[in-house]
């Protein structure tokens, strides 16, 4: 992995809502250390115990303070919050005023989804309550899924966010997931297959339930998710990058760093209901190609540093021959 190039600069990481959480749990009658965190009546217990979970999520002290509504990132798979936000849509969001919370799955996501979707589920819960209103949530790759498991099996959720952005995620599977997994392949990577179990579930029933405004992004570019067209979600507004700007160039990694990209989302954001592309303003196409605060040195690092760790983290996580069970509140 190349060492020459300086990572960008990050804001320190803040744990302090996660902190409070912990706290409080210090301050409650002694549980064993597996005791769950508790989920709302009728919906399937968080079976990830609740340190853990507070101990995933970041936000900013104040939380709330923000008029606008605070923002949870999920990142993809093979990395982490900070290798998938932390340069990028972290700091541009709150450069603009928004509060923007992010979480670190298990296993830099590759370990069971249905596992992983309880931190978010966490995360959104928590969010909710500490701010007294709706929460926007954008997943890129991967945390689109995450997103749509917790909206999918905990109803409670969609009466707490407002907007459910996803960026190249692989909404009905990736055909190049399959012959990796042909003997055995980390759990995340075998439900991300096309035809796999945990597709057939999450795609079984409303692909988009409740009042949530849900807005999917994808690049013809994409030659992770593949074919890119499996970024569209039935019910969703699709947008492809391509229909707003023509020849424009975004891989999959691009669609965290590409200045069109970010316009749509920030128009879900600031709009009722889901992103228009007829209301980003004209030039768009044409102005400066990165995010704001992104430059030449955040590409580079998402080349040497970002790309790279991903790909080793799928190469070295534990791999197992069939993918997890369904969980018995899918059926």
């Amino acid at each position: 992995m190349p060492t020459a190039v300086a990572a960008p600069r990050r804001p320190p990481r803040r744990r302090a809502l996660g902190a409070l959480c912990a706290a409080l749990l210090t301050l409650a009658p002694a549980a064993p250390a597996a005791t769950a965190a508790a989920s709302t009546a009728g919906e399937p217990p968080l079976s990830v115990p609740a340190d853990r979970l507070a101990a995933a999520l970041d936000c900013p002290p104040g939380l709330g303070g923000s008029s606008r509504d605070a923002v949870l990132l999920v990142h993809g798979t093979g990395v982490d919050a900070d290798l998938n936000w932390g340069w990028n849509y972290a700091p541009a969001l709150r450069d603009l005023g928004y509060d923007v919370c992010t979480v670190d799955l298990p296993g830099r996501s590759l370990t069971d989804i249905q596992e992983s979707a309880e931190y978010v589920v966490h995360a959104l819960t928590t969010m909710r309550a500490a701010t007294g209103r709706k929460v926007d949530a954008i997943g890129h790759s991967q945390g689109g899924l995450q997103l749509r498991w917790a909206l999918t099996y905990w109803p409670s959720l969609r009466d707490s966010v407002d907007d459910a952005v996803s960026l190249g995620t692989p909404e009905y599977g990736a055909a190049a997931g399959g012959p990796a997994c042909i003997l055995s392949c980390a759990p995340a990577l075998h439900q991300m297959s096309r035809g796999s179990a945990f597709l057939k579930a999450l795609n079984s029933g409303d692909p988009t339930p409740g009042a949530v405004s849900y807005t999917a992004v994808y690049t013809r570019d994409d030659l992770v998710v593949t074919p890119y067209r499996t970024s569209i979600r039935e019910g969703a507004r699709n947008i492809k990058v391509q229909d707003v700007c023509g020849v424009r160039l975004v891989t999959h990694i691009g669609l965290v760093y590409d200045s069109v990209t970010f316009r749509l989302v920030r128009d879900a954001l600031d709009h009722p209901g889901p992103a228009d592309p007829a209301r980003l303003p004209a030039g768009a196409c044409l102005g400066a190609p990165y995010l704001p605060g992104v430059g030449a040195a955040d590409i580079a690092y998402a080349a040497a540093v970002v790309a790279p760790a991903a790909a080793t983290a799928a190469l070295t996580a534990p791999r197992v021959r069939d993918e997890p069970p369904l969980r018995p509140y899918t059926s």
